[in-house]
């Protein structure tokens, strides 16, 4: 399956499938008639490359089976639609060339909107379809699994679809990848990526500018397990995961200087590495040397760069950082080239697969998770004891999985004992406290790689 290629156009036989017929009832009952087409999009989960994807960095995430649906039908009404099955989610319209994306407030619908304007804009569209749209959605919302960003992509792909135009799945990724910044997210480009590029029954590392994917064969004898740790994370709600984004330009604009270069044109730490033409490892020892582990001023900042605040606000600082007034940017350096160096190791025992790779992998997911909760403070209390109770229930390698702070974890464990794992963890951190039993969410399961976005008709 080339990733040139539009993403896969398939006949249904909607009476087959239970979640379907009901997609189509809620559809009709919602609009009078039955839906033109159905399309999907998977959520995802990263096995390693946490919050490097947005710096350069090859990441190496699988889709999972988990997904948005939904059921579509192009409209000449101008008016957008949407209903959703969950009714926790309420239904929105408006018209197309009235769309406004809130980032103050992300509600369910703008994450939608985002992919029909990423599109929109894409082709220049002066007169749009409108569309009637009915979402379901199975990638529990907030854990860290992408469930936003398969929205965006599910979007992107219905706009492309009702508009009659074709795109590649690389393009409709990197479309998708830039339209979610309307709500606010500085994101690298890995969820939309995966969500259009993933093939059932491989993980992807996946590598940017260029954007291309390459299969990794996962080991045998070992099934990823992903674990909800019950506290929900919006990442376009809250300004931690930009200030991170921003933490890293800042990084490689202070180490461009420091090393004579352009730091003005250089605001990832991967395309200061490309520029030195160095390795991983003496990067490492670059930060290490010119960076300290103390707080860095706003004023420390504009010295080393020799800007004024007013400058590192306008031209450096994201919309929802501008008020941040220290930087941690050693840790921040160390987590990526770290991180970056944990993605290839992880790839290369995947690709030799020796006899002790489930040992190997799992050491690098606990390195992960240790750089992620240590050095970029991305974890919370609960994903570090569930990624403790994990460990102790069986897993050989255990970490939080999406940008953190709440989500879920992802944790290798040998297929023999998965029955049991599972029922620790069950016991140890679910049943074990009042809230967490009563959340009917999915909340903890053992996941195979999905395929990728796809378009279906019924037959």
């Amino acid at each position: 399956m080339a990733d040139s290629e539009f993403p896969p156009q398939e006949l249904v036989q909607v009476a087959e499938s239970e979640r379907l017929m009901k997609l189509k009832e809620a559809f009709i009952t919602k609009y009078g008639a039955p839906p033109a087409f159905y399309a999907r999009a998977p959520g995802r989960v990263n096995l390693i490359g946490e919050h490097i994807d947005y710096c350069g960095y090859a990441v190496l995430p699988m889709a999972l089976e988990q997904d948005i649906l939904a059921a579509v039908t192009p409209m000449q009404t101008k008016i957008i639609q949407l209903a959703n099955t969950n009714p926790v989610y309420l239904d929105y319209a408006v018209h197309i060339n009235n769309i406004h994306i809130d980032t103050a407030k992300p509600l369910w619908h703008y994450y939608f909107l985002c992919g029909f304007k990423g599109i929109q804009e894409h082709f220049n569209l002066p007169v749009s379809s409108g569309i009637n749209c009915m979402v379901d959605g199975t990638i529990p919302a907030s854990s860290g699994l992408s469930s936003s960003s398969a929205l965006v992509c599910c979007a992107g792909l219905i706009t492309t679809i009702a508009n009659q135009k074709v795109l590649s799945k690389v393009e409709l990724a990197e479309i998708c990848a830039k339209c979610e910044r309307y709500i606010g997210t500085e994101g690298g480009g890995m969820d939309q990526s995966i969500s259009f590029l993933a093939e059932k029954g491989t993980a992807k590392l996946i590598e940017f500018n260029p954007l291309r994917a390459t299969n990794v064969k996962l080991p045998r004898g070992a099934v990823f397990v992903i674990a909800n740790s019950c506290r929900e994370m919006n990442k376009a709600a809250t300004a931690h995961f930009n200030i991170r984004v921003v933490e890293c330009r800042l990084a490689a604009k202070i180490l461009a200087k420091a090393k004579g270069y352009e730091w003005q044109k250089l605001s990832k730490l991967g395309d200061l590495q490309t520029e030195l033409g160095v390795s991983l490892e003496t990067m490492l020892s670059t930060v290490e040397q010119m960076l300290h582990p103390e707080l860095y001023s706003r004023e420390e900042v504009c010295q080393h760069l020799g800007i004024s605040q007013e400058e590192l606000c306008s031209s450096i600082l994201s919309q929802n950082t501008q008020d941040v007034t220290s930087f941690k940017l050693y840790q921040r350096a160390k987590h990526v080239y770290t991180e970056a160096s944990r993605v290839l190791q992880f790839k290369r025992v995947c690709d030799e697969a020796p006899a002790n790779a489930l040992r190997l992998l799992g050491e690098l997911m606990n390195q992960s998770h240790v750089s992620c909760r240590d050095m970029y403070e991305c974890s919370c209390p609960e994903l570090d004891q569930l990624v403790d109770i994990c460990m102790q229930s069986g897993a050989v390698g255990s970490r939080l999985t999406g940008a953190g702070w709440g989500g879920c974890t992802v944790s290798m464990v040998p297929t023999e004992k998965l029955d049991s794992f599972l029922t620790k963890v069950q016991e140890v951190y679910y049943e074990a406290n009042v809230q967490r039993a009563a959340l009917q969410t999915q909340r903890l399961f053992a996941t195979q790689p999905g395929g990728g976005a796809a378009v279906y008709h019924e037959s």
